[in-house]
């Protein structure tokens, strides 16, 4: 038995595997399958199956080349692995299968399974050929039980199907076919059978398509497209076949590009094509010849690349045009447009000529002269076989498409003439192919992460010939030289990097003014008020009757810690008062007498948001506050912290009690048995920390069958995560900083000890905070300090491993059918496209992700999910600012936005880059805006927001293009329930102006801090009289220099000055 190639199918931990080998089948996947082709069988026995009695299966010995077929296809797909030199014959109550001994023991554990499968009783019957024997006595053996089946069913003759196209190899096979030929059975082609019952594809079979497509793109975007770009920038001599042979040998080995599969489940659908100059076949069976690349002008480079994880099969092409003329480009775009309509008629119920024809529709409107050229297929199924015969897209092809099907959709233009060339070759071709899934509300491209646009596969290399031209030109009209834009992605000017992100972010302008609209149409951005209040005082009680009151002692204050009393002498008789209903206790003295006052909580000053006294105990008298006096200071002091003590622990358990009402069942946590072992982390920290003052310990976090649990050895502490309540997860490996991390950042609140949070993670100090008591630096060559360094990067390395280690498990176990519809994957910042800012209250480090924008380093932790934001203002953007601050506006309006103050504004243009690449819209203010009432606005008033332009109010340079004064289009978006601004101060501070006032910042901070910030400080006097001596300097001083001096003065006043000033308030 042989693998294809080195893309074998994963061992599982399956049941039954024979004894001694490293074989096992997958017996659930077995009896789930064999279920299906009986089943299918059984349906389409007469228009699929050629009405057969029996289907026979004869898989022909191992080749080197690299070939699909149909039978092999079957042993794949039914047991996991290509069983060479083996006969398999299905009927209705029985599975003959003639192979040799060493196939026949692992073939044992199929018996009970296939019994199992079908409604009735399935026996698997091996035929065992010994080693020298040709198998024909065998083969007569399994030809009478056909002929007994069918004298059972009272037929006549029996009907066998079998692959007519595939011709035997091998003498067991040629004695088969031969014994077939000769017997008196009706022999029909089940080819077509076989086709529909492979077309639609499991969950599983999904996403081993799914990670094949993966690692094809990854090799296309990483290794691939810079591989040429490196040939064409250096303009080194390189032949096709090498290109293939280095990109084989990166397909083979995924960690190349940086993906995380595992080898031996790894192989190439055809060995890669590389295509340029003069000769270009479009077909898959095309090979990468001899010939040097060209890239010349007006060269044409075709690039494909097919990888297989676990023998399921994916595909990519890509067409690269240099220096390209405007015949090119057009057909290739023409090209882009008809695929896109390929892709985008996939749909469940469709049939597929559809799909072709919508290529041909499109191909005749944008350039007819080109429809010759097209090729007279889109592409075919895929999936176990390269090529499903039976999917076909073409203009013949009624078949229907069916949700589940997978489509390498490949579509060319070949042989196109271009007399006005600068090539050597007047004629060249155009493809493309991606790997699409038809899913039931849309159709998913697994291949899109490597793009196809023209901005994007266009290079441009003859940029100084260019010039040159222009600029003799020029110089010849007595003009000034024009500069020319270029499109090569390695080598852009800023000038066209600006310009084309320009034009991005206004069609996303279009786009996003488009959803809001619809959102707010339908309601969408009103979202429930979910706070949970605390129980009222009046549900606490002390004593439910008089007879559970303790022992009266003598009149003295008394503290009852087990019913949570204080019970008070008053009028001769101790009544009691559950400690919630106390505000507040204190204690004084005076006149060597101590006070102790106590004052209640009454209606209009509740124990909570919402008390019920009032409404349950309407016309009641309350008790407000209460006095006594004692000459014993040592007992008030001990009553007044009894009390205090006895409240607040009260106080902790409610509001403990109150978060937890609002939390979200979780699932139970299924815990990993002896089959499945969890996959384990030890020696972690938790944030946020467990509560408690006992000396904290770290613990184990585990990964079990539908969740994380962490641990540590005392019994209260333990945290359980569910699977499906993780919204993201990242692995954050130390560099610059201390700590290595896993952090969870998730759907709904949980509980970690009494905290309730949405942000769980744990981490290991990768270095030991020492401090050297010797007093003295120690030398950059101590061999002590080298040594110590090397110890701590050997640490940090290690850990780091572990980590990944732990990481990579838990990416395998989220791969599995059961956790599809979670889409997890840790993810891992990116750190080059990190910048500082201050999201809270200091400066941190902000990276984004793929997904998200976070900091996990400081606490509170910052976890900015990129779906979920509307637009992006960046504020305080001007010449001359030394930094900007950026606000993120929530697509849910009711949500405060988030504002990053103190970016520095070096950091602008690649947080530009960044927001457009990612498709978020961004816009620019040169203030702070008051975004409370804007969204209150907007909220207030949907339909004017988006009768008036929507967001495209804080365009600025639409604004300034409009009008020319600059303090209206400073303004920006003015609601019209806002009175214009007055010209008094008082006027001005009361009105609800959109822009922030640095006086409404100081006076949220804190009132009392700017009353005394009114007045210079003693060192703000003592600062300006030291300049002003400063600036007089002595009588022999020229003007000169006093004037330089005063300069100087001014710049250090100011800056002292501004750092002096109290720290904006941010609102949130």
């Amino acid at each position: 038995m042989t693998d294809h190639r080195n893309g074998k199918s994963q061992t599982p931990s399956g049941k039954g595997g024979a004894a001694g080998t490293s074989y096992a089948i997958d017996l659930n996947a077995f009896q789930s399958r064999l279920r299906t082709l009986y089943s299918h069988w059984d349906e389409h026995k007469t228009d699929l199956w050629g009405s057969s009695d029996a289907i026979a299966i004869a898989c022909p010995p191992p080749s080197e080349d690299l070939r699909y077929l149909k039978s092999t296809a079957l042993n794949l797909w039914l047991l996991g692995f290509e069983f060479p030199d083996t006969i398999m014959v299905f009927m209705k109550n029985q599975i003959h299968i003639l192979c040799s001994q060493k196939k026949a023991s692992i073939l044992e554990s199929v018996k009970k399974p296939a019994r199992e499968a079908v409604g009735v009783e399935l026996e698997v019957v091996l035929h065992v050929k010994p080693k020298n024997d040709d198998g024909t006595a065998l083969m007569d053996a399994i030809f009478r039980a056909i002929r007994a089946q069918s004298k059972s069913d009272g037929g006549d003759a029996s009907t066998i199907g079998y692959i007519s196209r595939e011709a035997p190899e091998g003498k067991l096979l040629e004695a088969w076919a031969e014994k077939l030929k000769s017997s008196d059975f009706h022999l029909t082609d089940v080819a077509n059978g076989l086709s529909t019952l492979f077309a639609v594809k499991s969950n599983e079979e999904l996403t081993s398509i799914k990670r094949a497509a993966y690692l094809t793109t990854s090799v296309m975007k990483n290794f691939v497209v810079s591989k040429l770009e490196n040939v064409i920038d250096e303009e080194k001599k390189v032949s096709h076949s090498t290109l293939m042979e280095e990109t084989e040998k990166v397909v083979l080995e995924p960690s190349k590009v940086n993906c995380k599969l595992k080898a031996e489940n790894v192989d190439i659908c055809y060995p890669p094509i590389f295509q340029s100059g003069v000769e270009f076949d479009l077909r898959p069976s095309a090979v990468s010849n001899d010939d040097l690349l060209h890239y010349d002008p007006a060269s044409v480079i075709i690039c494909a690349v097919g990888a297989r994880y676990k023998s399921y099969c994916s595909n990519i092409a890509r067409t690269f045009l240099i220096d390209a003329d405007p015949v090119q480009s057009k057909a290739y775009e023409a090209l882009l447009k008809a695929q896109e309509a390929v892709i985008g008629s996939l749909k469940p119920g469709n049939k597929l000529s559809v799909a072709y024809q919508a290529a041909v529709s499109v191909v005749e409107k944008e350039t007819p002269e080109l429809i010759s050229n097209l090729t007279k297929s889109a592409g075919t199924g895929i999936g176990i076989e390269f090529r499903e015969s039976g999917l076909n897209l073409n203009a013949k092809n009624e078949q229907i498409i069916k949700e589940g099907m997978v489509f390498n959709v490949s579509l060319g233009i070949q042989n196109l003439q271009n007399e006005n060339s600068k090539s050597k070759s007047k004629l060249f071709s155009l493809l493309l192919a991606d790997t699409v899934i038809i899913n039931k509300d849309k159709t998913e491209v697994l291949t899109s992460m490597s793009s196809k646009a023209l901005k994007d596969v266009a290079y441009s290399f003859n940029e100084d010939e260019e010039e040159e031209k222009q600029s003799t030109k020029a110089k010849t009209n007595g003009a000034e030289p024009i500069i020319s834009k270029t499109t090569l992605r390695s080598d852009n000017h800023e000038v066209s990097k600006e310009e084309l992100r320009r034009q991005h972010q206004a069609e996303l302008a279009r786009q996003k003014n488009e959803e809001t609209a619809r959102r707010l149409a339908g309601g969408g951005n009103a979202t429930g008020d979910n706070r949970s209040s605390m129980r009222s005082s009046a549900d606490l009680v002390a004593y439910k009757n008089i007879n559970e009151l303790p022992p009266p002692r003598e009149l003295m204050i008394q503290i009852d810690q087990k019913n949570e009393a204080v019970l008070l002498p008053i009028n001769g008789s101790m009544v009691p008062f559950h400690v919630a209903f106390i505000r507040t206790v204190s204690s004084q003295q005076e006149n060597r007498i101590w006070y102790m006052r106590i004052i209640f909580n009454v209606p209009g000053t509740p124990f909570s948001s919402q008390d019920a006294n009032s409404m349950k105990y309407p016309g009641s008298i309350y008790l407000k506050e209460a006095s006594f006096r004692s000459k014993d200071s040592r007992h008030i002091s001990e009553v007044v912290q009894s009390i205090k003590t006895l409240r607040r622990q009260v106080v902790a358990r409610e509001s403990e009690r109150a978060e937890r009402a609002t939390l979200v069942t979780q699932e139970k946590l299924q815990l990993a048995n002896n089959r499945f072992k969890p996959i384990r982390l030890s020696d972690l920290w938790i944030r946020p920390p467990f509560g408690g003052r006992g000396r904290k310990i770290p613990g184990t976090l585990e990964a079990h069958v539908n969740g994380f649990r962490y641990s540590t050895t005392r019994q209260d502490e333990r945290v359980d995560i569910m699977f499906s309540n993780i919204k993201h997860a990242f692995f954050q490996p130390a560099e610059n900083e201390m700590i290595t991390l896993l952090h969870f950042h998730l759907h709904n609140h949980i509980m970690v000890g009494n905290k309730k949070t949405k942000d769980v993670q744990f981490y290991v100090e990768v270095m030991d905070m020492v401090q050297n008591v010797g007093g003295g630096k120690r030398s950059t060559y101590d061999p002590d300090e080298l040594e110590e360094e090397q110890r701590e990067r050997d640490r940090k390395n290690k850990i780091n491993v572990e980590f990944q280690t732990f990481v990579n498990r838990v990416n395998d176990l989220w791969g599995q059918p059961q956790f599809n519809g979670l889409d997890l994957e840790f993810d891992q910042p990116l750190r080059e496209l990190g910048f500082p800012g201050v999201p809270h209250k200091s400066s941190v480090f902000i990276v984004p992700t793929s997904a998200c924008l976070v900091e996990l380093i400081e606490t509170p932790f910052l976890v900015v999910t990129l779906s979920e934001i509307e637009i992006v203002n960046l504020e305080r953007v001007g010449l001359g600012q030394k930094n900007f601050d950026m606000t993120i506006v929530f697509k849910d309006f009711k949500r405060d936005v988030l504002r990053i103050d103190s970016i520095p504004s070096t950091s602008l243009d690649g947080i530009k880059e960044w927001l457009d690449t990612t498709d978020i819209k961004y816009y620019e203010s040169r203030l702070n805006l008051n975004w409370r009432q804007i969204l209150k606005t907007i909220t207030d008033d949907p339909k004017s927001f988006i009768e008036t332009g929507g967001w495209e109010f804080l365009n600025l340079e639409a604004s300034d293009s409009e009008s020319d004064n600059s303090e209206e289009s400073d303004k920006g978006y003015e609601p019209s329930d806002v009175e214009p601004e007055s010209d008094s101060e008082d006027e001005a501070s009361e009105s609800a102006s959109l822009v922030e006032s640095e006086d409404d910042d100081e006076d949220e901070d804190s009132e009392v801090d700017s009353e005394e910030e009114k007045g210079k400080t003693w060192e703000e006097l003592e600062r300006e009289a030291s300049n002003a001596d400063r600036e007089k300097g002595h009588e022999y001083d020229s003007e000169e220099d006093r004037q330089r001096r005063k300069v100087k003065a001014f710049g250090k006043s100011r800056a002292s000055a501004s750092s002096s000033m109290p720290k904006r308030s941010k609102l949130r």
